[in-house]
């Protein structure tokens, strides 16, 4: 026979994360009618950002280009957070993390080259 008393912390738990999402959902909207804010007007439904109305559709397309600077961003952020620890720590760890490294910076300059030569770093 299988001994039930042992999942009671985690149906508890269960409970307890349960009624806190529940509060967080429901206590703003109940406070929201009691406040008044709930009434919609087109003064409240308008967009506003950055101190003025929006001139564009909100879902309107990037360039691809766009997201290749950000991924482009990302490798290289990566790469300075993988040779700071290594250049600290380079005499002690020898030659093999020595050329370990070396390898990685090589693939990453190849990388970056593949992406100039792709124009992926080309603004208009």
């Amino acid at each position: 026979m299988v001994d039930l008393s042992q999942y009671l912390p985690i149906l508890l738990f269960l409970g307890v994360a349960l009624a806190l999402s529940s509060a967080f959902v429901f206590l703003p909207m109940i406070a929201a009618r009691f406040t008044g804010a709930h009434k919609p007007n087109p003064e409240k439904l308008s967009e506003y950002e950055c101190g003025f109305p929006a001139f564009e559709d909100p879902r309107s397309q990037f360039d691809v280009r766009f997201y290749l600077i950000a991924i482009l961003f990302i490798v290289f952020d990566l790469e300075a957070a993988f040779i700071y620890p290594w250049a600290v720590s380079v005499f002690q760890l020898g030659w093999v993390a020595w050329g370990s490294m070396m390898i990685f910076i090589v693939e990453l300059a190849l990388g970056l080259v593949y992406a100039w030569k792709k124009g992926a770093l080309d603004w208009e």
